[in-house]
């Protein structure tokens, strides 16, 4: 491309500092360096996360930033030492890397990788290094990928190629919530067909885990929320039951106790909340019930009874549904074309990046599952 090799200006929404609206600025992008992929960002999901280190997380390093990870494009250009990629390639950029050398990635109890950002940096959520500067400034790549850009450069290990027909304003969600809630459900908790579970919290992350329970064959899904318009969404993706604990004077894991003769055999916490942690936990049936972590916090410590976990539950977390991000985005990617898995019934609103602002006051106030932004043209 005409563009390779040289330094690309372009828009991009600019978090400068903690709990301020995001800035769209002119920004330049530098060209790829060893073993770096420039790529031009077509479609990003708006997820929480983002949302999390702009008005919770707050880390005073982290900031300026470009954020968003949550992307699909086509690879602009390629540095020295790249052959997994060329340019016209779609692909999907990844938070999590998968180089495939070190221990965790040689490993199949993981999907850690030791290179990338999140080894090291998962309190900032960024590298200090970008190839991002607006302003005479450097600007920081957050989770190692700031999708809220028209172009980025990631390191090759951290990019999935995907198969070129695939709707890349569908399956950028694939590159955080839908893998964190499916994966969750099917490699990290392994549900087991004809089993009862629990998901707690029904945004993206919690439907995409409602989903993989349906899709590992449980008889019974419990989605529970405390917002009753979540309840038709939750069917939609297989629920057979809404509880809303705000219809009992009763903790919620003794109402679920009571639906199931003791509690689910599978519960999923997927709002990042400690309390609601803890409640999953205690929803599961003791000598084998299996609870996941699946929502993204760090400001709180958890805690439980002993006896909780002597009495044989089994308490996980999980990152990125436990998915091998180079392997398992494609595979996912194939799942939706093939029509196993959903990613449409996801997206409540379409809008641009210039509207990222809006798209974030919608996900604050709980008025969208997923909004896309479109960022370029194809």
């Amino acid at each position: 491309m005409a563009t390779a090799g040289k330094v690309i200006k372009c828009k991009a929404a600019v978090a400068w500092e903690p709990n301020k609206p995001l800035v769209i600025e002119d920004i330049e992008v530098a060209p790829p360096q060893a073993n770096e992929v420039r790529i031009k960002i077509v479609a990003t999901g708006v997820c929480h996360t983002d949302l999390y280190h702009l008005f919770e997380g707050m880390h005073k390093d982290g900031f300026p930033a470009v954020l968003g990870h949550e992307g699909a494009g086509i690879v602009e250009s390629v540095g020295p030492g790249v052959s997994e990629f060329q340019p016209g390639d779609r692909v999907i950029p990844l938070f999590i890397s998968q180089c495939r050398e070190c221990r965790f990635c040689k490993s199949p109890k993981t999907n850690q990788c030791e290179k990338g950002w999140a080894a090291d940096h998962y309190d900032v959520m960024a590298l200090a290094d970008s190839r991002f500067t607006c302003k005479g400034k450097k600007v920081l790549q957050f989770m190692g990928a700031s999708t809220f850009s028209e172009y980025t450069v990631m390191n090759q290990i951290a990019v999935a190629k995907i198969d070129p027909a695939a709707p890349l304003d569908k399956v950028c969600l694939l590159g955080c919530g839908v893998c964190t809630g499916f994966g969750a459900a099917v490699n990290t908790a392994k549900v087991e067909p004809g089993s009862t579970c629990a998901v707690f919290g029904l945004g993206a992350v919690g439907l995409a885990a409602v989903m993989g329970c349906k899709f590992a064959g449980a008889k019974r899904i419990f989605a529970v929320d405390t917002n009753p318009e979540k309840a038709e969404k939750a069917r939609v993706f297989g629920a057979t039951d809404f509880v809303n604990p705000k219809d009992y004077n009763k903790p919620i894991s003794k109402v679920l106790a009571e639906m199931t003769n003791g509690g689910v055999d599978y519960s999923l916490e997927c709002v990042g909340n400690v309390d609601v942690m803890r409640s999953a936990l205690e929803s599961c049936m003791k000598g084998w019930g299996v609870s996941v972590v699946v929502g993204w916090t760090d400001k709180h410590d958890f805690s439980a009874r002993p006896i909780q976990l002597i009495a044989g539950r089994t308490w996980k977390g999980t990152l990125f549904g436990g998915f091998k991000s180079k392997d398992g985005v494609p595979q996912m990617v194939k799942a939706y074309m093939e029509r196993k898995v959903k990613l449409d019934e996801f997206i409540t609103h379409n809008m641009t990046l210039t509207q990222v602002n809006e798209a974030i006051e919608l996900m604050k106030r709980g008025g969208c599952i997923r909004t896309v932004l479109s960022v370029s043209r194809q």
